[in-house]
């Protein structure tokens, strides 16, 4: 994956950040959820009663933000070098480590940490330490 530095601006990300921020601060407030995806989405397919149309209208936003987005600007240009197979292959990986921490990079990363979670610290620190170890290994030992 290859990020556009040519046209980044820290002003975007300041401005996403304080987007995903925003966002997530008036899910608990309002509705006294946390803003995990993994979570949110995996309740789908097992849904409570009066516990669905939320998760329905957050994960519709979220197909619907970059669509949004086109109507006012062109999106960045991102390139991703891997091939499907090991894309789906990360995809499971990281969709099975979500699960198997109790949840993913947004619920311990954002709302956690926010929240001084001591279990979503340590899973963001391990998160981030198995990232940069994986990109060390592929990158410098491997290839």
């Amino acid at each position: 994956m290859t990020i556009d530095w040519n046209h980044f601006t820290p002003w975007s990300a300041l401005a996403g950040g304080g987007l995903i921020g925003i966002s997530v601060a008036l899910l608990i407030l309002l509705n006294g959820r946390i803003a995990g995806i993994t979570g949110i989405i995996g309740r789908l397919f097992k849904p409570v009663k009066g516990d669905v149309a939320w998760r329905i209208a957050f994960t519709f936003g979220l197909i619907i933000a970059p669509i949004i987005w086109l109507l006012f600007g062109k999106l960045p240009e991102i390139t991703i070098d891997a091939n499907y197979g090991l894309l789906v292959a990360a995809g499971l990986i990281v969709g099975f480590g979500a699960r198997l921490g109790s949840g993913c990079t947004s619920g311990h990363g954002v709302c956690g940490i926010s929240r001084l979670s001591p279990r979503s610290i340590v899973a963001t620190l391990a998160f981030m330490g198995t990232g940069f170890l994986t990109v060390f290994i592929a990158r410098h030992l491997l290839g």
